[in-house]
């Protein structure tokens, strides 16, 4: 087969102008190449007669007007398959971690359909994580979409690390895929690290698009993880666990390459095609016959602004959205989770079970009155409300002092041995300190334990 030659008319910034000097026009989403130097990659995007307008994924200092290009007849793909596990690529897949290439991996598009309605399966299985808070509070669903939205620094990516630790160790049979799309370079080398020590790297495979990185290539990146991720759920018939740090990056990315093509900005300054670039991503993400994509996803919140429309965008797909306090953080409470504003669809007696709603119903009513006596208490002081309010306020700071624990992932920080607590477990301990059994025991030795007969409080 004939593909389309031709040459470098411009450069401006991430796009350039290409001249094609045959009668083989290239199509959109085409891949362009130098036959000279493999590093030289362009996307086609749009098409003016002889001219067609690319995204520079590679330096753009490696081009030069009048350089020869030629087309490639397809988009870009990815290497899928059991061959990309254990090992860390970039969106080409070229190896990141100094092994082998991975040349004779199946490749497929990172620009695949989402599946038709008909073949989508809805499941009600929730999946165990073995951190208190998530399981009681925001339970997590086999094929949902989750999210951890915060701002910077609350604890985000150590929290997807540690659910990607508990879950790949609990479900053995699971795959996991790991995105990460403009976030530090450190954290890919990191989370490597941490994965090899656990002895889970195995079933990860790792694709990275960091901050590095330009715009186009850390906005394929996450398409290039739900490539890796259906491969698996579609012709391997596995159960997938897709992470992705941060998809607040992706939609930035998405922004920057919209002002590159010079696309009029909508709300807040961001792309008019935001709803839609989230959808391509999210609609591919779902549960079939054949296996579920559970995707668990970081939402970078902007100035600790949750209204921005970027991260209600992205907030709007999610099955369940775990929001991340900075006040909780500062006072040592990990996970920081704000318990006022997280949510999950998960939360009804049919899904939860009688003894889990009876719990998480009860808290909450006991929450909600800690949070106006919180307002006296920071006024006067504890000793000041009447004995009845002060017995549910100390109950209810014995239930939030508990739903901390430490992590495996951050063992050489803290000094304490990671732990994995059953939902069942968590469970009947928040029923014995809702029973007033406990009542006498300080506050502060709930802190960051484990199960309360782990931590010596019950027989």
């Amino acid at each position: 087969m004939t593909y389309s030659t031709g040459f470098v008319r411009s450069v401006n910034g991430q796009i350039a102008q290409v001249e094609i000097t045959d009668e083989n026009y290239p199509t959109l989403a085409e891949v362009l190449i130098n036959p000279d130097d493999p590093n030289v990659v362009l996307e086609v995007f749009s098409q003016q007669q002889n001219i067609v307008y690319c995204q520079i994924l590679t330096q753009p200092d490696r081009l030069f007007r009048g350089m020869k290009l030629v087309g490639t007849g397809s988009d870009i793909k990815v290497p899928v398959g059991s061959k990309v596990l254990g090992r860390v690529i970039d969106l080409f897949g070229r190896p990141q971690d100094g092994f082998a290439q991975l040349h004779d991996s199946p490749h497929s598009s990172i620009y695949l359909k989402p599946p038709p309605i008909n073949v989508v399966k809805k499941d009600y299985q929730i999946l165990e994580t073995g951190i208190k808070a998530i399981d009681f509070l925001t339970p997590m669903m086999r094929g949902g979409k989750i999210g951890f939205v915060g701002g910077a620094g609350v604890g985000k990516t150590i929290l997807l690390t540690e659910l990607l630790h508990n879950i790949t160790m609990r479900y053995k049979n699971s795959t996991s895929v790991f995105a990460g799309v403009g976030e530090r370079i450190r954290e890919g080398q990191e989370l490597y690290q941490r994965l090899a020590e656990s002895k889970v790297l195995n079933n990860t495979a790792i694709i990275l698009g960091q901050m590095n990185e330009n715009a186009a290539i850390r906005f394929r990146v996450a398409l290039a993880a739900a490539t890796i991720a259906e491969y698996f759920r579609d012709i391997e018939k596995k159960d997938v666990l897709l992470f992705i740090d941060n998809m607040y990056r992706f939609v930035q990315a998405g922004n920057e390459v919209a002002v590159l093509l010079g696309t009029l900005p909508s709300e807040q300054g961001y792309q008019a095609t935001l709803q839609t670039e989230i959808s391509t991503i999210e609609d591919r993400l779902i549960t079939t016959d054949n296996g579920a994509i559970t995707s668990i996803q970081n939402i970078y919140v902007p100035a600790d602004e949750i209204a921005d429309a970027g991260v209600t965008t992205v907030m709007s797909f999610l099955d369940t959205a775990i929001v991340l306090s900075r006040q909780a953080a500062q006072k040592g409470f990990y996970p920081p989770i704000d318990f006022n504003q997280s949510s999950s669809s998960a939360l009804s007696k049919a899904f939860l079970g009688e003894k889990h709603f009876k719990a998480l119903t009860e808290f909450q009513q006991l929450l909600s009155n800690y949070n106006k006596l919180s307002h006296i208490v920071a006024i006067v002081g504890e000793a000041e409300l009447s004995p009845e309010n002060r017995i549910l306020y100390s109950r209810t700071q014995k239930i939030i002092n508990y739903l901390t624990q430490p992590f495996f992932v951050t063992e050489g920080q803290t000094g304490k041995a990671g732990v994995f607590v059953p939902k069942e477990t968590t469970i009947d301990d928040i029923l014995i300190i809702l029973s007033g059994s406990l009542d006498e025991i300080p506050t502060e030795k709930f802190m960051f334990i484990g199960s309360l007969k782990q931590a010596g409080l019950t027989t």
